[in-house]
């Protein structure tokens, strides 16, 4: 079997690749061992984040480092174990976070967040997936006044980067989202953004206008990847394919092939989990919400309100340990009337990130016609149509729609 181009993941961004490119003419095979959407991309917490030209940083004062170390936080954990491993990425992402470098970094990453929602639009549009979307933004709530009157200020300096957003007070935080039984300060209503009721499902309606545009999925193991004379070959479950050029978009699995090719790029994991649980009576959730100050976050969903953690610092293979869901279901019970657990037990998946918190994407530095995208931590759902867009223009030998020198693999 012989194809134009072998994507390797069917996670948003694979499969934003992939149908990038097949809209170019080119014949591609989109291979993944499971079904599209189906690890990463299922679970988060569905937003298509326009307002997120600063990635999430890690922390710079002495007192919350200190809480951090004791390991108590809803928003954050860690595997003791892992610290060894993980040690000089923590050190870096740690540097990149200092307010000058985040703002150096802001201005490459707003180039990428400014065009998410307008790209998700094409690909919705076009695969007929209009029913899985929400256009009423999301909501970042705060307890205290002084949480408020702090993020109010910090949203201020997005505005030269064209994010809208509303400031509401409690009495409008009620008329919006009335189930909410705390009696909460104010909020952040970031009214550009998208999002999905169903990431898993969002992926699968792309990966299907890709097979309709004349695309092939198939399952295999990216591992079998390997360089021949006329490009690259890779083993599925239908056969060995062959392909003029490869893609590495496997997510938080990226490494482990790009290691076997000679590569040591510094790529980490945030894990995280969620859980859904149906709404208790006839309560409602309207929109997103984030609780600032406790780092879980709440969002209406096919299946429920999902119970979103936040970062987990592990080694991605790791066993289990949901213990911030345990810590913030409480917590998120006391915001939302909640009824019981819908599903077993918690999922889990791990976000791909790099020290300096912006995505790999580009060609590989030292082979011909490979490509890399991946490392979008907490935004491939979000950049996952853009980033294959900008590989699809690369690929073909066109100008891409962002310049794509800010995250090439050699800037490390």
């Amino acid at each position: 079997m012989k194809f134009d181009v072998v994507v390797l993941g069917a996670g948003m961004v694979g499969v934003g690749v992939a149908v990038h490119l097949q809209k170019k003419g080119r014949s591609v095979l989109l291979v993944d061992r499971g079904e599209p959407g189906k690890e990463t991309s299922y679970g988060n917490g569905g937003l298509i984040q326009r307002e997120a030209v600063f990635p999430y940083g890690f922390p710079q004062d002495v007192g919350a480092l200190l809480r951090y170390g004791l390991n108590r936080q809803t928003d954050m954990h860690y595997h003791l174990s892992a610290l060894p491993v993980i040690a000089s990425f923590l050190w870096k992402y740690w540097r990149n976070s200092a307010p000058a470098r985040h703002e150096k970094i802001a201005h490459h990453y707003a180039k990428l967040i400014e065009r998410c929602v307008d790209e998700h639009e094409v690909l919705i549009a076009e695969a007929g997936a209009g029913n899985l979307i929400r256009r009423e933004g999301w909501l970042k709530v705060f307890r205290t006044a002084q949480a408020r009157d702090q993020n109010f200020a910090e949203a201020e300096r997005l505005k030269p980067y064209g994010v809208a957003y509303r400031m509401l007070d409690g009495r409008e935080i009620a008329r919006e989202e009335p189930s909410l039984k705390p009696e909460l300060a104010g909020a952040l209503h970031w009214t550009q953004p998208i999002s999905t009721h169903n990431p898993g499902g969002l992926v699968a309606s792309y990966a299907a206008l890709f097979e309709k545009l004349g695309g092939r999925s198939m399952k295999g193991d990216a591992r079998t990847l390997q360089a021949d004379g006329t490009g690259w070959s890779v083993q599925t479950a239908e056969g060995g394919a062959q392909a003029g050029a490869a893609v590495i978009a496997l997510g938080p699995w990226s490494d482990v092939l790009t290691r076997e090719l000679g590569y040591s790029l510094p790529l980490a994991v945030k894990r995280g989990y969620h859980m859904h649980y149906r709404a208790a009576g006839e309560a409602r959730l309207n929109h997103p919400i984030l609780d600032a100050e406790r780092g879980y976050l709440l969002a209406p969903m096919e299946r429920g309100v999902r119970v979103t953690t936040g970062a987990e610092f592990a080694l991605r293979d790791a066993v289990r340990t949901p213990v911030q869901l345990g810590r913030v279901e409480p917590i998120a019970r006391e915001m939302f009337p909640l009824g019981e657990r819908v599903d077993e037990q918690p999922w889990m998946g791990a976000r791909p990130c790099t020290p300096d918190m912006m995505p790999i994407i580009g060609p590989a530095p030292k082979h011909r016609n490979l490509w890399f995208a991946f490392g979008h931590a907490h935004h491939g759902l979000t950049l996952g149509p853009l980033t294959g867009r900008m590989i699809a223009e690369m690929v073909t030998g066109e100008t891409p729609v962002v310049d794509p020198t800010p995250y090439r693999a050699d800037r490390f």
